[in-house]
């Protein structure tokens, strides 16, 4: 477990824009034993979190905000590579987020999480449109689509992205998970967007889309919805799935 302390030294240069002192903090604890994917689960990510809260309740500026994020994406991608590999899993993941920085992180980092787990991964960052989304889906064949840090300005484009999924059924083995901004405020609203699973942190994330007995138990709650609703094809969306890139 991670003391309080560690987590206040690296937050305290975090705020204030000072690199070294966070480079600093964050080798300390490599080198008193912290592995890297427990930097990433239990420091940077909490600390993540806790940037966004003080954002969000006026306690730090844009400013500041940036400036932590900018120096958390660098730490993250130095940890990359110290992460664990496991053994090659059959299992394929898509990630996509709202387009602002803080968002972006937290999917790169649950990205990184999944590829070290084993999975086969593509992070399809933020900005992208729904079609663009459903055009890559179509091609790679994830087993799951994760949608991270929406706000609530995009909840209706990502409504509309699980609306179109749903209705075309071209991909009937995907799962939708989200997680991560208003989906992490606002209780129950995954379930009210119709999306499969859900996960509040990135190590959540892990656990639940590795449960094969979950994936089951939804599959066989989210079946008989699908049959109800209207097979209609959007314009642009095929609706035979393509033969796996690989």
């Amino acid at each position: 477990m991670i003391k309080q302390d560690i987590l206040a030294r690296y937050l305290e240069p975090l705020l204030r824009g000072d690199r070294k002192a966070c480079r600093t903090a964050i080798e300390g604890s490599l080198q008193s034993g912290i592995p890297a994917n427990s930097v990433y689960v239990h420091i940077v990510w909490p600390i993540m979190v806790e940037i966004e809260k003080l954002l969000r309740a006026d306690k730090i500026t844009p400013v500041q905000e940036h400036l932590a994020t900018r120096i958390n994406r660098t730490i993250v991608d130095q940890l990359q590579n110290k992460l664990p590999r496991r053994p090659r899993k059959n299992k394929k993941i898509v990630v996509c987020c709202a387009p602002d920085e803080l968002q972006e992180l937290g999917a790169q980092m649950m990205t990184d999480l999944f590829e070290s787990d084993g999975w086969k991964v593509r992070f399809l960052g933020g900005g992208l449109t729904n079609d663009d989304i459903l055009a890559f889906i179509n091609e790679y064949a994830p087993d799951i689509l994760l949608i991270y840090g929406t706000a609530p300005k995009q909840a209706p484009d990502v409504r509309r992205l699980i609306d179109t999924i749903k209705s075309v059924n071209a991909w009937p083995h995907m799962r939708i998970m989200v997680s991560g901004g208003l989906f992490n405020r606002a209780e129950g609203l995954w379930q009210e967007m119709e999306a499969d699973l859900y996960a509040a942190t990135a190590l959540e994330a892990l656990q639940v889309a590795s449960n094969d007995n979950l994936i089951a138990q939804c599959e066989r709650r989210t079946i008989n919805r699908r049959k109800k609703r209207r097979q209609i094809i959007p314009q642009g969306v095929p609706a035979v799935v393509h033969n796996s890139v690989q």
